[in-house]
């Protein structure tokens, strides 16, 4: 019988109780208000959240109250290659408000749209921001796996929550397993210690990956300080990367060399 946004602070609260620590709370637009996002700083935890484009949500914003249309509206959008279009420092919360951070993107399905995240850690990077909230995509597919494929959903029909709860543990319990046998056998990078809490994930950033985040970088700065037009930095670009070694522009365009 609970409202959803009011069970989410009472698992939040049994998380902090069993010992558990987070630097940020990552939740979409569903659970994104301002009521929420002070609770949950109130706990000594940041939040980075997807903004709900409401009407009804308000952000203290150079004085006034505006949602997130109207201060995306007000505000000139950063173009070319930025990794983002905006970026705003707003109050969130009307009786302890908090200073936050919201960054507008490029909605990746449609191009013509575009997507607003807040955080309540008004020190990390936009990239930072949207980065940490990229891991929520692997949250996603963890549940997708347990629905579809290992009965998190059919198989307990009790009413008991202690059994419902024992249920949720053992269908993690078989995707921990499942992942660390497939680590084991097919992916070289659990020799040594990775993998050993079967939880903790360690990453790597490739070579094509690192050298496409320094052009972008480049190109940024170029066009925000040279204020080059469109045309202007796609020629830049052509030219700089026509100069550059063979196994370079392989590195930066590798769909072309598996074409």
């Amino acid at each position: 019988q609970t409202k959803a946004p009011e069970a989410m602070m009472t698992l939040l609260d049994t998380a902090i109780s069993a010992g558990l620590k987070a630097d940020y709370v990552l939740f979409d637009s569903w659970f994104s208000n301002p009521a929420q996002i002070t609770a949950i700083h109130s706990k000594d935890m940041d939040v980075i959240a997807m903004i709900k484009k409401s009407s009804r949500i308000k952000y203290s914003y150079c004085g006034e109250q505006l949602n997130i249309k109207e201060i995306y509206s007000r505000n000139k959008k950063r173009r070319g290659r930025s990794k983002y279009l905006l970026s705003v420092d707003v109050m969130v919360g009307k009786e302890n408000p908090i200073p936050a951070k919201i960054v507008c993107v490029r909605n990746k399905a449609n191009h013509k749209d575009w997507l607003a995240f807040i955080c309540t850690d008004t020190t990390l990077s936009e990239e930072e921001i949207i980065r940490i909230y990229g891991k929520r995509w692997q949250i996603e597919v963890f549940f997708k796996t347990c629905k579809s494929m290992l009965n998190l959903i059919g198989e307990c029909h009790s009413l008991s929550y202690d059994a419902l709860t024992a249920h949720v543990a053992i269908v993690f319990t078989r995707y921990m397993l499942l992942a660390m046998e497939q680590r084991q056998n097919e992916d070289q990078r659990t020799l040594g210690e990775l993998f050993f809490f079967l939880v903790d994930e360690m990453a790597d950033i490739t070579f094509s990956r690192s050298l496409g985040i320094l052009m972008d970088a480049l190109m940024a700065s170029f066009q925000e300080i040279l204020k080059l037009s469109d045309e202007q930095l796609t020629a830049f670009t052509a030219d700089f990367e026509a100069r550059l070694p063979k196994y370079l522009r392989n590195a930066l365009h590798p769909e072309a060399v598996v074409a």
